[in-house]
This record gives structure tokens, sequence and C-alpha cells, in this order.
């Protein structure tokens, strides 16, 4: 049996860094609200239905999302995790669902270690808060996560381990020794094994450091594919309506959803050493004004074919887990989500149901 897991970004709630960067109030809403189209027919704003704007602090709004993703055969959350040599951002809805047993939708964390910057692109310029390595913090920050968080019997866990991601491990400077670390902290101090599984980036695919890992998840969209389909003289259509000259929305990428799930799962790996990934659909020029991909025409069929041939591929490779990750269950300013939105009301997560009950 195939599982989906959906990737989740707990940033819906006000917090001090956010207002203090950002403007009292910040949310991811923020961004979301202020989003306008670019050219003819591109799909923005994109505005919640069902849950509405939502503030993640509220157990309502959280158990709602439980509710919607079970409703449809969702099997788990990837939460997002923020850690900073000891300062945890975001994390007040984890921590409150660890609180409440009424929220019992299975979850896993995945450790998304990049410096926060106020470009949003994970590049070190205009650095907000920057991640540090250092072994002594590996130490701290696994021993907090183990007695607080992997103990949880919500936990997802494969082979009765411990299943744990991290999104950027090229950035760690001697990702060996941390990992070993990691492995003899949970060992000789919990009596735990990890599942270790990373994220799929071309600064790390072909790293001998891969070893390390029981697992890949491919993250998509994988930004790495040579599309050269661009909606047709977009560049003059933006400058003639919108400015009448060139701005730096000039150098925007616009794909289509069509060619680029199909190029996608052309490249797509299937075997054991690798979870598959897939986005319903993409566009986050809400949170940059520029040098935004906005992968424009999605629509729920689309989704569903991209879906269902990679649950065909899959479903043959001999595996007792097997998981597919949905990037993502509400990345609204990243115009990637699969809850319920003004122009499609329920219709995504419609459709994985259908394609998942029918493996």
């Amino acid at each position: 049996m195939i599982k989906p897991i959906a990737i989740h970004l707990p940033q819906f709630h006000p917090f001090q860094e956010n207002d203090e960067w950002w403007g009292k109030g910040f949310t991811e809403w923020t961004n979301v609200t202020k989003a306008k189209p670019l050219f003819e027919g591109h799909y923005q704003p994109h505005l919640p239905s069902d849950l509405g704007f939502y503030d993640l602090r509220l157990e309502e709004a959280r158990l709602a999302q439980e509710a919607l993703a079970k409703e449809y055969g969702i099997f788990g959350f990837c939460y997002y995790h923020y850690w900073f040599n000891g300062k945890r951002l975001m994390n007040e809805p984890v921590d409150r669902k660890l609180e409440n047993p009424k929220e019992n939708l299975p979850f896993m964390l995945c450790w998304a270690n990049e410096n926060w910057t106020r470009a949003w692109d994970g590049k070190d310029k205009e650095v907000l808060i920057e991640q540090k390595y250092n072994l002594e913090d590996d130490a701290a920050h696994i021993r907090y996560l183990l007695a607080n968080v992997f103990n949880d019997p919500r936990y997802i866990r494969v082979e009765k381990k411990i299943f744990f991601a991290i999104y950027r491990p090229a950035n760690f400077p001697d990702l060996e020794k941390t990992i070993n670390l990691w492995k003899e902290i949970a060992r000789d101090e919990f009596q735990e094994e990890f599942f270790l599984a990373y994220i799929t980036h071309s600064t790390f695919n072909d790293n001998e450091n891969t070893k390390l890992f029981d697992v890949a998840i491919d993250f998509q969209p994988n930004y790495n594919l040579k599309l050269d389909v661009k909606i047709p003289n977009y560049k003059e259509r933006v400058e003639r309506k919108f400015f009448g000259k060139r701005t730096f929305l000039f150098d925007n990428r616009v794909i289509t959803y069509k060619d680029f799930s199909q190029k996608a799962f052309d490249n797509q790996t299937f075997d054991k050493g690798i979870f598959p990934g897939i986005t319903p659909m993409w566009d986050n020029s809400a949170r940059r004004t520029e040098n935004a991909l906005v992968i424009d025409g999605s629509t729920p069929e689309l989704y569903g074919t991209w879906l269902e041939n990679i649950i065909n591929r899959y479903r043959m490779i001999e595996s007792d887990e097997k998981y597919v990750f949905i990037n993502a269950w509400n990345e609204w300013a990243e115009g990637n989500h699969l809850e319920p939105c003004q122009k499609w009301g329920r219709r995504y997560l419609e459709v994985t149901k259908e394609k998942f009950d029918n493996q």
C-alpha cells in the first residue's frame, strides 16, 4: 500500500521574529493576499475557501486540517522544523499538537536547515537568522527531539525506526560526524534507531554522503529540469500590459504545468531508495518579487495524470514501506496547496483520494 504524506508549513500564525523582520502581525497570509496576476490568465491570488485564513495557534484550525486530510486519504503530515542553535521558530503548531491527543493524524519532521533571509531564497544575503553548525549543538538538537517529539506515539516510523528528514544535507560541514553522533545518542541514551531521509537537491544528489541516509525524498518541483517551454511572448506581454518598460519581473520564469509534469515524471527515479514526490501546482510570485517560478495552467486533471503515473510505476517496486510526498498541503504563498481554494474547491483533494484508492 502506497501512503501519501503531505508537506506542511506551520507558519500561519504571528510570532515575535516575524513581527520584527516583516512588521507587526505578519504571517504567510500577508504575502498571499497581496499577490496580483502578472499576465492575462495568471491564477493569482490563491485564496483559501473551506478553511479560511486560519491561525494555527488555534486547536479548531489544526483539527479542521487533520479532519480534511483524513477525509481524503492523506496518511500524515511532514512538518517543516526550524532549529537555529537551540532557537526554534514556527514551532507553536507542532508544540500544541504534541499536547493535544485529539490531533491524532500521524506526523514527522523535516529539518529545514537553511539561513532565513529577507529574500526568501535560502542564499546568504540579508540574513535574518543564520544556520550555524557544531557537534555540541547537533547533540543538543537531537536530544531535544528524541525526548520531546520522536517519542510521541503519533510520530511516523519506518521499519519501527524514527523517520526524520534533512532538507539541505549539503550544508553540513561534516555530515558523517553529525549523523554518527545522532545515531550514537539515539541508540545509547534512548534505545532508538533512525530511518534518515534527505530531500533531493542538485548540490547533494551525487555526493558520497548520500550513503549515510536510508532513503531520498524526491522534492517537486525539480528546479533542475531543462525546460524551454514558456508562455509565448510572456516577457513582452508583462512589460506592455503592466509596465510599458523592462522591470524586475522580466526575470520571472513561466512554464506550463502540462509540460513540466510530463518531463518531471520522465526524470523521476523509482526504486527502494527513493520516495517519489509530486506538486499539485506551483507559483511563488506571491512570495518573491523577482526570479519567481510560475508553473502555469495546473488543473486537477493534469495533476491526477501525473499522480496516477507515479502510482502505477511505484507500485511495481518491491518494498514493505512506500510513501509519496505531496508538496504541499498548505504552501499558499508558493501557489502550492492541497487545501481547498476559491478557484478549485476540493478538486485536488478529490483527485488525490481517487488515485490512491485505485492503486
